[in-house]
């Protein structure tokens, strides 16, 4: 007695390259994920590691040293009160000191400059602003997502401390609010001594933000 052979089903040719190709995007969706997150991770150990870095330098670093750091020097003619400007331009990437906001527990390192390279490390001085402790309007940038990102809970009042190698430099918020980038009045120059931070806008957006998160502070005469 012959046994009945049951023909065995053939998938079609379309059925097996899209099971393939379903296989393939699995793997490379997963790669681009793990990629992503070591990126990620680099950033956020590389600016950790060189944020204690230079804070270690800057605390060991005598008041009016000259001390070389980073690719320019901080020389020893010091910081005056706000009142009369001096005129001394850093390069891109030099240390210039840092930001306290004990209110909001923020303490970060100032780079000169706002390259996507400096602003990934630490907070950046905006070029063509006042330095940190001179007269006029000082501005300083930082990533929402980052050093800047405890701006969210700040309030009118609050002190922030700007410390160089010169002397500390305290101001008071008289405001915070959200503006367009294309706002660029908030960097103008002052006859007053004030502190202009700036961040992107929403705090929790995914990608480039729409607006700007600006806080302004007035300088504190000790």
């Amino acid at each position: 007695m012959e046994q009945a052979t049951i023909p065995r089903r053939i998938r079609p040719a379309y059925d097996t390259n899209l099971t393939l190709f379903l296989r393939r995007s699995r793997y490379f969706c997963l790669v681009v994920g793990v990629l992503a997150l070591s990126y990620v991770g680099f950033v956020l150990v590389d600016a950790t590691l060189y944020q204690a870095y230079q804070s270690r330098r800057f605390q060991r670093a005598p008041a009016n040293s000259g001390v070389s750091i980073g690719a320019a020097e901080i020389h020893a003619t010091p910081l005056p009160p706000p009142k009369v400007r001096t005129l001394r331009v850093p390069v891109e990437g030099t240390p210039l000191g840092r930001i306290d906001i004990r209110s909001v527990s923020l303490s970060a390192i100032i780079l000169e400059g706002t390259a996507n390279s400096t602003l990934r490390r630490a907070a950046g001085h905006v070029p063509g602003t006042p330095l940190p402790g001179q007269p006029g309007n000082v501005a300083i940038a930082g990533h929402r997502d980052t050093f800047f990102r405890t701006l969210r809970d700040i309030h009118t009042g609050d002190e922030i401390t700007l410390t160089t190698l010169d002397g500390s430099y305290s101001y008071r918020v008289s405001s915070a609010r959200v503006v367009d980038p294309e706002d660029t009045a908030v960097l103008d120059d002052s006859e007053e001594s004030v502190l202009t931070l700036v961040t992107c806008y929403p705090f929790y957006f995914v990608g480039p933000a729409p607006k700007r998160f600006i806080v302004r502070a007035q300088w504190i005469a000790r």
